[in-house]
């Protein structure tokens, strides 16, 4: 089955709360996660390995979902940005 274009959501979210929810869903690669955080990638692998980043592996490639990540980083640093 194709969807028009202009069909309506079968869902009731207006489409900024359904861009917000897929925002903080998305999930980001080792290398992305690096560049998020401005750090290294073997930081990322280096914190994986300590147990102390939110992770998940497919595979054997690591994904992180950025809203995890977000919550992470403010329970670290409560009063940074």
């Amino acid at each position: 089955m194709v969807r028009k274009f202009d069909e309506k959501l079968p869902f009731d979210q207006s489409p900024q709360s359904l861009e917000s929810s897929l925002l903080a869903n998305r999930m980001l690669t080792a290398q992305e996660l690096a560049a998020y955080l401005r750090v290294n990638r073997s930081t990322v692998y280096r914190l994986l390995k300590k147990g102390e980043l939110p992770g998940f592996r497919i595979g054997s490639e690591w994904r992180f979902r950025i809203d995890e990540v977000n919550r992470w980083f403010r329970e670290r640093h409560p009063g940074g940005q």
